[in-house]
């Protein structure tokens, strides 16, 4: 489906960039695609991207910032400095699993919700979460 829709969206760009019909045209086409853009279906998915964007797409950075914490605390702790290295590069090395789930997990829930959308708005019923 993603196809169907770029070859749209690349052809209606195209058409609009292309176009020798001038700006009379150009006016036109833009009043039809604010039409579309402010319809209720249209304005329903912004909202779920909102939504999406303020709930799942913090899980990176939270878990980025905690394994920064988490190696600083390592750095500061007691011993010596070979010591305080080594346990912040095992901190670091134990924490790259944790960042590579919650950035696939990030990965996975924006393919979801992008296939949903495009599903929605082409009348097919939702995959559902990742």
């Amino acid at each position: 489906m993603r196809g169907k829709a770029g070859l749209v969206v690349g052809l209606a760009v195209g058409y609009v960039l292309g176009t020798r019909a001038g700006r009379e045209r150009y006016e036109q086409i833009k009043t039809q695609w604010l039409k579309v853009w402010n319809t209720a279906p249209v304005q329903n998915q912004v909202d779920k991207v909102k939504d999406f964007a303020t709930s799942t797409i913090v899980a990176l950075p939270t878990t980025l910032w905690n394994t920064a914490v988490k190696v600083g605390k390592a750095a500061t702790s007691n011993g010596t400095p070979g010591q305080r290295l080594d346990a912040s590069l095992k901190v670091g090395k134990d924490s790259a699993d944790d960042i590579a789930k919650a950035a696939e997990k990030n990965a996975k829930a924006v393919k979801a919700a992008a296939e949903d959308a495009v599903d929605e708005i082409n009348g097919a019923p939702g995959r559902g979460g990742a």
